[in-house]
């Protein structure tokens, strides 16, 4: 996995008005095993892996991983967000531009919390990244989903069949230039 460039992620964290996007720690390990684990979380991206799987494969310390931000709500990590480079993926229209992912853990679902982290995530990489596009993939089937990209900005490029459904991609354009 690429990272943004020379910024890996922001010095600090970003604070956002409820949530605080942050590098992972050893302390979110039992949260990043629930999210990987959890059928609801992965019920459009192919399915959960077992969860005994997971804490085998899983480092005890959180990982630094390029362009991964813990998302947590007074002090405990309810997602993930991923941006980095799409290095050939999701599809060759959209390589190299930046990619943002996200997973929620379900007892967070309907609350905002996924576009305030998105949004915060979103306009950090605007700073660093100034007149960088981003792509965002999902399943069409996940309505949810698709609201969110809507509500952060993107708008569809194309359809496409893989991994078994119809996926759906999206990119939303830099930020026009403040006069």
């Amino acid at each position: 996995m690429e990272d943004l460039g020379p910024v890996v992620r922001p010095p600090t964290p970003i604070r956002t008005e409820r949530l605080v996007l942050r590098a992972a720690e050893a302390r979110d390990r039992p949260a990043f095993v629930e999210l990987y684990a959890s059928p609801e979380v992965h019920a459009y991206l192919g399915g959960a892996r077992p969860r005994d799987e997971i804490e085998r494969a899983l480092p005890e310390v959180g990982a630094v991983r390029p362009g991964r931000f813990v998302v947590e709500l007074d002090g405990t990590m309810i997602g993930q967000i991923l941006l980095r480079r799409a290095p050939g993926r999701p599809r060759p229209a959209a390589e190299g531009m930046a990619d943002l992912g996200y997973l929620f853990l379900p007892h967070a679902w309907g609350r905002g919390y996924a576009t305030e982290a998105c949004a915060a995530a979103l306009a950090w990489s605007d700073g660093v990244l100034p007149g960088e596009p981003v792509v965002l993939t999902t399943q069409s089937a996940n309505t949810a989903s698709m609201r969110l990209a809507a509500k952060l900005g993107f708008t569809e490029v194309e359809r496409y069949q893989e991994w078994g459904a119809e996926q759906w991609l999206g990119l939303r354009p830099p930020p026009a230039p403040s006069a």
